[in-house]
Order: structure tokens, then sequence, then C-alpha cells
């Protein structure tokens, strides 16, 4: 399974959303970058991700982006896949 990595705050509720979807899809373990606890990583992730919002996904490689991205991706059918390849 790739590796998943969400920048997010300690109380944002779309980062929870995003954590709960993942884990329903199988995702053990979710490296998390709490942006409120060091603020210098807030820098890194829109340099990154060229967004201020979180949570912002990545899956291995891939930017999936925020919340909806994550959410839209699992309705297509692209979730699994993704997560899946190694």
């Amino acid at each position: 399974m790739n590796t998943v990595v969400m920048y997010s705050t300690q109380v944002c509720p779309y980062c929870q959303m995003a954590e709960r979807l993942l884990k329903s899809r199988g995702v053990q373990h979710i490296e998390k970058i709490l942006i409120d606890r060091d603020p210098s990583r807030r820098q890194e992730m829109m340099s990154r991700t060229g967004r201020r919002t979180v949570p912002q996904v990545f899956i291995g490689e891939t930017h999936v982006g925020g919340y909806d991205d994550l959410s839209a991706l699992d309705r297509a059918g692209g979730l699994t896949p993704l997560l899946e390849a190694a």
C-alpha cells in the first residue's frame, strides 16, 4: 500500500473526515503533519501544493488535494487503486 501523508491541524473537521475515509479504505497508518504545532510546515505545505487549507493529502507521490478532492476520487473509483499501487 502506498504511503499516505496528510497536512492537518488538530481541530480540523475535514481532516478528521479525510482520516475516517482513508481508514475505511484500509489505510492503517497516516503520517500526519500538524501545521498548527509546527508553523514552518505550513510554508512547506503551501510550496508543495499551492494551497493554504487543510487537509492536504498525498498518496505516494500523488497530491490528491483536500477532503472534497479525496471524496470525489473515492466516488469515481480512483482512491482504492491509488492506495494499492506499489
